[in-house]
């Protein structure tokens, strides 16, 4: 209708005063409701055909959308295991901050997992206290089987000797019998030290390992008792969170709950826009918003980002070709907005319903030269005819609250 009005004003209002005042014409004689269209065709026409322009460039080089929502990722309250809920922390809508806890479930496993590390590591050091007894008690057997070595080698000797001398004196036997004697404590000895280097190696190596093995399986059993407590990734507030002490949660099927973390959604604006603006569409964009959250208010916004695919064209691989009649909406360009001002999106609940328009500017092409002068004149109307559009988002401005609450039953 504004720009109805607005190309009447550049055609049929010139067109009536030429009838008027150049050819005499009155309005209730020549020019009555019967005969308003064959005295005004020409202005008629040409607003028509100028309006159908005005608006094709207006809404080409300054798109709207009403498919402009704030949105916010929520955080689901899961434990990392199955299990009961043995104590909750906080209740619905609390805030809760990074690392709080928010609830506990049954950890008698998880204990009894810890308390059974704990026992093999004091077992490790008992072991380790009667290694370090053995290698003594292995240290004094080496020196008396030593000592019983020399004895029977000194009793040895002496009989060889007397053997040398006299033959008579000593048996071959007896000699024999002594070498055999010597043989065995000399065995007896390496045994004795075999033992020893035994009981060193269980001390040094086999028990530390054993040790480190024990602490290892402690810090496991520890990590997994500190998982039975549920703590917030991030600072927020819990919602839908409806647990009772004795409910099973599943970190797959049953969230406990969900946390919204703190300015969610409060950052910027995801905007939906036509395909046909993917050509006009770039970051650095001036935008501007009004949201049926905050009647009244335009929020003065920029384009950052406009993602360079369409969701409407995604698939998952499956095991049936994909007809592209089973596309049925033809999805629109994704856009993001922040504010040009911090806390432009105050007031702002995350998950809004906004309207937005973005607006081209030729200002640098047009400071740069080059361009022909009807070029010159196109860009000139173009970023004039944004004023047109900022009207429009205004004027919905102040129809939205009456048209949410009145006309559309929300009240």
């Amino acid at each position: 209708m504004l720009e109805l009005l607005l190309c009447s004003l550049l055609t049929v209002l010139p067109d009536y005063l030429y009838r008027r005042y150049g050819q005499g014409k009155r309005i209730g004689r020549e020019i009555t409701l019967y005969s308003v269209w064959f005295e005004l065709r020409w202005g008629i026409t040409t607003c028509l055909m100028l309006t159908v322009g005005l608006i094709t460039v207006i809404f080409y080089h300054h798109p709207s959308t009403s498919n402009v929502t704030a949105y916010f990722r929520t955080v689901p309250v899961l434990p990392e295991t199955i299990g009961r809920v043995a104590e909750i922390y906080v209740d619905v809508s609390d805030h809760v901050t990074r690392g709080q806890p928010i609830l506990r479930l049954d950890d008698s496993t998880q204990r009894a997992a810890v308390e059974t590390a704990r026992r093999r590591i004091v077992e490790t050091d008992a072991a380790m206290t009667v290694a370090r007894s053995d290698i003594v008690a292995s240290e004094g057997q080496i020196v008396q089987a030593r000592e019983a070595l020399q004895q029977a080698q000194d009793e040895l000797r002496t009989k060889q000797e007397l053997n040398t001398r006299n033959a008579d004196v000593v048996t071959r036997r007896e000699i024999e019998r002594l070498q055999n004697v010597v043989d065995g404590r000399q065995g007896a000895l390496d045994a004795a030290i075999a033992a020893a280097e035994g009981n060193r190696t269980r001390l040094s190596e086999l028990l530390p390992a054993q040790k480190a093995s024990a602490e290892a399986s402690l810090a496991e059993a520890e990590t997994a008792l500190a998982k039975t407590v549920v703590h917030a990734g991030v600072s927020g507030r819990v919602e839908q969170f409806a647990l009772r002490v004795g409910d099973l949660v599943n970190p797959l099927m049953r969230p406990a709950g969900l946390l919204i973390p703190d300015g969610a959604g409060r950052e910027r604006l995801i905007a939906g826009f036509g395909q046909i603006e993917a050509q006009v569409m770039q970051p650095g964009m001036v935008a501007e918003a009004t949201c049926i959250s905050r009647p009244f208010a335009i929020i003065p916004m920029k384009v950052t980002g406009v993602q360079d695919v369409i969701a409407a064209g995604q698939f998952r691989a499956t095991e049936q070709l994909l007809d592209a009649q089973q596309v049925q909406q033809p999805g629109t360009l994704t856009v993001t907005l922040e504010p040009l001002f911090d806390g432009g999106l105050d007031g702002v609940p995350p998950g809004s319903s906004c309207i937005a328009n973005a607006y081209s500017s030729n200002h640098e092409r047009l400071a740069a030269g080059g361009v022909g002068p009807l070029q010159w004149v196109y860009l000139h109307v173009v970023d004039t005819v944004a004023l047109v559009h900022a009207l429009l988002l205004r004027l919905q401005a102040l129809i939205l609250p009456i048209q949410s609450l009145v006309f559309s039953g929300g009240h």
